[in-house]
């Protein structure tokens, strides 16, 4: 049994460890990675946004695609999957009244989802770059320009990754949890891969990939719920770079209610599955920097559900005492010394991102117990419907995430 528990513990704290030192990677990277110096000349860039019954959030992200300083060619296209709602209308207003905004009727087909609407806004577009945002997405005015300027100038980049930021943030605690949830592991822990692997990920929204490099890893895939991470892999494969500026910010709308937060994570969690599965059917993920990268990916989802399994069952087997009694000690201490790297972490995002509260104080000491604790749960339950999908031999359903 000691010898079963040191090994546990040296995983463990191995796992712990790496998160660490990507946070502390991370705040290093944006205390001083200044913006990169701009173009002589900007590359032609086409904005895609796949859009289905978004109503109630399109006309704000338009507002902020008609805002956008870029010094180079620009096209917007607002790609309309078969709405049922106003989302239509509202793009043709926008497109009557700015002429880089196309609205492009997508033709139905299968698997539904964004990954085979984007697919169709390739085929249209002929500019340098292809930039994605999601409908309920509003970049900062300068969000696109820095993307551009990094992906142009950094050696061996197909494209740049932003930061997507909370909109709703202030809505209730679980808008909260999602901000900080995003500030450490969608920012400061991308940020600490890149500076210390040179790796990035696509995040789905505020992304900037070379059209040239997308058209040879064969577009989205569009069977893939987490189309970011599988069309990352898929640019790893090629030795494509896709460098992080923590500087180009977006603000998107984050589920309010447990119920759509579920829905969507559960895809999200399910879409990394999936890229288990591909793992074995193509001989291309198999290479080691290709199996690096997608292991860094899996990390931010399946690892950490199960350092936090670990870690209860570690409290458990504390409080309980049933290992011996000379063990209690130190099981009680790894699980809080565990709760307290969790905390610190999310309270350096808070400070290095302007963040800092009273509230969101109170909110980090309790996340841990609470939004963190769910993804074990998500784990299980996107497992048990990949495996149904699987045995029934069926296209993924894409689930859309609810606007408010």
């Amino acid at each position: 049994m000691s010898v079963v528990l040191l090994v546990i513990a040296a995983m463990f704290w191995l796992l712990l460890l790496y998160y660490s030192v990507l946070c502390v990677a991370g705040l290093a990277f944006r205390s001083k990675t200044a913006p990169s110096p701009s173009l002589d000349e900007y590359p032609s860039v086409a904005i895609l946004i796949a859009a289905y019954n978004e109503e109630k959030v399109l006309a704000q992200t338009l507002d902020a695609m008609a805002r956008l300083k870029y010094d180079g060619p620009l096209t917007v296209y607002v790609l309309n999957d078969n709405s049922s709602d106003a989302t239509g209308d509202i793009a043709d207003y926008y497109a009557s009244m700015f002429s880089h905004i196309r609205h492009v009727k997508v033709p139905p087909g299968t698997p539904k989802g964004k990954g085979r609407v984007l697919n169709y806004g390739l085929t249209l577009a002929r500019e340098n770059y292809i930039a994605v945002y999601d409908a309920d997405n509003q970049p900062e005015p300068d969000a696109l320009r820095l993307l551009i300027e990094a992906a142009v100038q950094t050696p061996g980049a197909v494209g740049a990754v932003g930061y997507v930021k909370t909109l709703n943030a202030e809505k209730n605690w679980l808008t909260r949890m999602i901000a900080l949830e995003f500030a450490v592991f969608q920012l400061l822990m991308q940020c600490g891969r890149w500076h210390l692997f040179g790796l990035g990920t696509l995040t789905g929204t505020n992304l900037v990939v070379e059209r040239e490099a997308l058209v040879a890893a064969g577009g989205w895939d569009s069977s893939a719920l987490a189309e970011d991470a599988d069309l990352s892999i898929s640019l790893a494969a090629l030795g494509g770079r896709l460098p992080i500026v923590p500087q180009s910010r977006s603000w998107e709308q984050e589920p309010q209610t447990f119920a759509v937060w579920l829905r969507q994570r559960t895809r999200w969690m399910q879409g990394n599955l999936q890229l288990i599965g591909k793992m074995f059917e193509k001989p291309a993920w198999r290479e080691r920097h290709v199996v690096l990268h997608a292991a860094h990916i899996l990390s931010i989802y399946i690892v950490f559900a199960a350092v936090l399994f670990i870690s209860d069952v570690w409290f458990l087997l504390g409080v309980l005492g049933i290992v011996h009694t000379s063990y209690t000690v130190p099981l009680l201490l790894l699980w809080f010394e565990t709760w307290l790297i969790y905390v610190i972490q999310l309270l350096s995002a808070e400070v290095a991102d302007g963040m800092a509260s009273p509230v969101n104080l109170a909110v980090s000491f309790v996340m841990y117990f609470t939004y963190s604790q769910l993804w074990m749960f998500l784990l299980v339950r996107a497992a048990v419907l990949e495996y149904k999908r699987r045995r029934m031999n069926v296209e993924p359903v894409w689930d859309k995430t609810v606007r408010f």
